[in-house]
């Protein structure tokens, strides 16, 4: 499966803002990769919407990079989540409230709404399949 074809592409003002998007996304998605507080997926979804709008050879890049070129053509086609990357992002959410709670020690209104939100995403990427529906075979 390849690329999907944007529906449309900016010029302008707006080309040069969505490419400034797309490469802060990008540069915070690499760090993402090795800070495990930081997510790296969301913002290369980010980044792939913002290329695909202003630039077909980055947005190509991206969708091409062999580590997660694959990973943003089955968000784009099936919206699955990997099973790993699920699991990783529930033991990084737990670790963070964790970490927040007994070395931050912020008031419990804070904590808990920002356990909350944790909770909402990973009912969120929980429901999201994490493999490509099976091929249907024509009789």
């Amino acid at each position: 499966m390849s690329a999907p074809e944007p529906t449309h592409t900016y010029r302008g003002t707006k080309r040069i803002l969505l490419l400034i998007i797309g490469w802060i996304c990008v540069a915070l998605g690499g760090v993402g990769v090795v800070l495990p507080l930081l997510p790296t997926t969301p913002f290369l979804l980010i980044a792939v919407w913002a290329f695909s709008r202003s630039s077909k050879r980055l947005s190509d890049w991206l969708y091409g990079h062999a580590r997660f070129g694959p990973l943003l053509i089955d968000w784009d086609a099936y919206r699955v989540i990997p099973l790993w990357a699920k699991c990783l992002a529930t033991v990084m959410m737990s670790a963070s409230l964790t970490y927040v709670w007994f070395v931050v020690q912020p008031p419990l209104l804070a904590w808990l709404a920002a356990a909350a939100v944790c909770l909402l995403a990973a009912v969120y990427i929980w429901r999201k399949p994490h493999r490509r529906p099976a091929p249907r075979l024509s009789t």
